[in-house]
């Protein structure tokens, strides 16, 4: 027991109550009649914080301490309830002194190991270091978990306003590095918030895991405060989902949800009962060792013979990179130029070959450039590494196709191809190379790309100059980001014309984009960019593009950038409002209805933030605006006034 110091003699009024923390404890702390008393503030019934109720007049002409939840009373020096009840908070000595008001507790117990700390330990074997999320009710015993490791050094964890963003940055990151990290929330509606970026990770096969509290076991199903279902509300988007009990085997159960998501590229959830997270637990910790192998898995010679003859008979062959190839770019791009093909990527794709490249066309598709198309149209064969035809990306189905990916799932996933190789992008592009040496029938396509090139760089050109008096256009936008962003940068591109203006008139060095690619959602970018910070802090810079509508959606996430220092550069093109939908309208010869947008000034609001804020309203600005922020070292946020229909 260790006497504290816990008020001024003069500090709490005759008659008041008030809450007073001593290390971990939680006091209730009266003055009732001249009295002074320290008691649990926790009401033994329901758990109601004792120090946020009243002191009033009730039974046997005395003052009673009454609960702020349920109304229950107990003495407020001594913590006796009424008659012969004995169900009353512990009680602690207190003493007035000449300096102020003691009271006599036990130091902070020694902390024990408990199942949330087993859960982490394993998580973090696995090479989980980041946990995005937001700290609740039901989810303590296993933050307090997260914060003893985080004091280690062992893991960083990112509070957020929405857990929406954090399951946004938890995809973008896996995006990024393929490794693994975290999205953490409370039960009920903090889980489910947690829905949409959960979404966009299992369609853009990004490994997340996502860790939920929940209502305490002796309620659920119950019709408890919070009380959701979920594991049923979670068996769609996630691969693997499982909820700790008392007697679980914890570290295995987490195990095999780090596997999960890193093995099948997918979501992966657990769900932890209230009471469960600390209860004590001895058992070791989990980890990978023994339980994953290499993927770098040959395709049959067979098939990969069968593939290098149809490709050694193009004269005109086409590769077509996705978001699959992302690790293994550089033996696809080795194939390329062994060949001699032109290499076209997905929107997802977009960045694996630089668009200086020789043999580099960008983006194929609704995002894309007229060289990609080009080449699709006067192709003879098609070669396909890492991508699974998306409608928006446009490859002809009716040309002759080879394609390889490490999921057999993807190989036709639409339609037939001729030769579907399954195995790992880059053994197989290895093989390939082996197989049809210089045997090919291709030649040496750069001449060709660079014209196609020059033909599309002269139609940008002219497109600087489009001024309608209604804002800046896309081209010059993109081409000043072009030349102020640094070679390695990291892009997070939203949603809407934004994303159809980056795809068209960026031009990628050696930049990595990340995108909401299958599930198309707005709001991605800036939480995205939370996930890319995490993942490469301030080696790289870290840009995120969006419309207004976009960064609506999640404005508030950048308190969280401030609150952190990531230093991110938020591009925001504000025309005011939802112009893809109003051109979608406008195509489908609807009236334009509903979509403008009331805006603030984002530039001023940035700077509210804490952020630096700038505003550019002319083409000539953009430079100069873009080079400053870029440079601040924190975040940051450019409102571009754009034109809504240059895009």
């Amino acid at each position: 027991m260790v006497w504290h110091r816990i008020l001024e003699s003069g500090d709490l009024p005759e008659g008041r109550v008030t809450t007073v923390s001593v290390g971990r404890r939680s006091l209730a702390v009266s003055n009732c009649n001249g009295s002074f008393g320290a008691l649990d503030n926790r009401c033994p019934h329901q758990g109601g914080p004792l120090g946020e109720g009243s002191i009033e007049p009730g039974v046997e002409e005395r003052s009673w301490l009454r609960c702020p939840w349920h109304g229950y009373d107990f003495d407020p020096v001594d913590g006796h309830a009424p008659g012969d009840h004995n169900d009353g908070p512990p009680c602690f000595a207190v003493e007035v002194r000449d300096d102020g008001v003691y009271v006599d507790v036990p130091d902070d117990p020694e902390q024990i190991r408990t199942i949330s700390h087993t859960l982490v330990e394993t998580m973090t074997n696995w090479g989980v270091d980041t946990v995005f999320g937001m700290v609740g009710h039901s989810n303590l015993g296993f933050a307090d978990a997260l914060r003893e490791a985080e004091s280690r050094g062992d893991l960083r964890y990112i509070g957020v306003r929405h857990e929406g963003a954090a399951a946004f940055a938890a995809t973008a990151y896996g995006k990024l590095t393929g490794r693994l990290a975290a999205c953490f929330a409370i039960a009920g509606p903090g889980s489910t918030n947690m829905f949409t970026g959960l979404y966009d990770a299992k369609v853009d096969r990004s490994p997340v895991l996502a860790i939920s509290g929940q209502v305490p076991s002796g309620v659920r199903g119950r019709g408890a405060f919070q009380d959701v279902d979920l594991e049923a509300a979670f068996a769609d988007v996630a691969r693997y989902s499982e909820t700790v009990h008392a007697e679980s085997n914890a570290a295995e159960l987490m195990t095999l949800a780090c596997k999960t998501a890193l093995v099948e590229r997918d979501v992966a959830h657990i769900v932890l009962p209230d009471e469960v997270q600390p209860l004590p637990s001895d058992s070791a910790a989990g980890g990978p060792a023994g339980r994953v192998a290499s993927r770098l898995i040959a395709p049959p010679t067979e098939v990969v013979s069968q593939a290098a003859e149809l490709l050694a008979a193009a004269q005109r062959p086409l590769i077509v990179v996705g978001a699959g190839a992302r690790a293994e770019i550089a033996d696809v791009i080795a194939f390329a130029e062994q060949l001699g093909a032109p290499v076209a990527t997905t929107f997802k794709g977009k960045g694996l070959i630089a668009d200086n490249h020789p043999l580099g066309c960008g983006v194929l598709g609704r995002s894309g450039t007229p060289i990609a198309s080009w080449f699709m149209n006067e192709s003879d064969a098609i070669c396909v590494f890492g991508a699974s035809f998306s409608n928006h990306t446009g490859i002809a189905s009716y040309k002759p196709l080879v394609q390889v990916d490490d999921d057999p799932m993807m190989l036709g996933r639409f339609h037939s191809v001729d030769v579907p190789v399954l195995g790992n992008v880059g053994v197989a592009a290895r093989a390939l190379a082996d197989q049809i040496g210089d045997r090919h029938q291709s030649h040496d396509h750069a001449s060709e790309v660079a014209t196609r090139k020059r033909i599309w760089r002269d139609e940008k050109q002219s497109r600087l100059i489009d001024d309608e008096g209604r804002g800046i256009n896309a081209a010059s936008l993109f081409a000043a980001l072009a030349r102020q962003i640094d070679n390695n940068a990291v892009i997070a591109v939203d949603v809407g014309n934004n994303t159809y203006s980056f795809g068209r008139y960026f031009e990628v060095s050696e930049q990595s984009i990340l995108m909401s690619g299958y599930l198309g959602s707005i709001g991605f970018s800036l939480p995205a960019s939370m996930g890319a910070w995490a993942a490469v802090g301030d080696t790289r810079q870290i840009v995120s593009v969006s419309g207004d509508g976009g960064f609506g959606q999640y404005a508030m996430e950048l308190t969280t950038a401030v609150k952190y220092g990531m230093n991110i550069t938020h591009v925001l093109m504000n025309n005011g409002e939802l112009g893809k939908i109003s051109k979608e309208q406008r195509h489908a010869e609807y009236d334009v209805w509903q979509t403008s947008l009331q805006n603030p000034n984002f530039a001023e609001f940035a700077t509210l933030c804490g952020a630096r804020g700038s505003r550019v309203e002319s083409a000539g600005d953009l430079d100069d605006s873009l080079a400053m922020a870029l440079n601040h070292p924190g975040p940051a946020l450019v409102e571009v006034m754009t034109d809504v229909l240059l895009v």
